[in-house]
């Protein structure tokens, strides 16, 4: 895997993955994108997100929406890595079954999501869920 990061003007870069996807960065107080550790914050989600939904769909649920809400803490002095992690996964649909998701958030965190394995080095990653029943 490659990728290129070139600087754009100010606290601007687009990232370009060997797949031809950019992705636009920006660290200025001002920025119009986010920065590259929000990029890793979403990045865990998202690499999470897509586990539970694929294990979920294979166990025959009905799930209609998931979304994660990611929160992290951070060392209070350079370099700011992150310290605490926690992805609070909210699935909604019919008659989703508790166990299936508990499962499925478990898989992801233990086996699957690459990003948070990787971060779960040398950060505390935490997972939590909750369920949402559409009627």
């Amino acid at each position: 895997m490659q990728a290129k990061v070139k600087w754009v003007e100010g606290d601007t870069f687009i990232g370009t993955s060997d797949s031809g996807h950019n992705v636009v960065f920006d660290t200025g107080s001002d920025s119009h994108a986010p920065s590259p550790m929000e990029m890793v914050l979403m990045s865990a989600g998202a690499c999470s997100s897509v586990d539970v939904v694929s294990i979920l769909k294979k166990a025959r649920q009905q799930v209609s929406d998931v979304q994660v809400q990611l929160s992290a803490e951070r060392a209070p002095s350079a370099p700011k890595v992150f310290t605490k992690l926690n992805l609070h996964f909210i699935v909604s649909g019919k008659e989703v079954s508790e166990k299936h998701v508990e499962r499925a958030v478990s898989l992801s965190a233990e086996k699957y999501c690459s990003v948070a394995l990787m971060l779960e080095k040398s950060v505390q990653l935490t997972h939590s869920f909750e369920v949402q029943e559409i009627a």
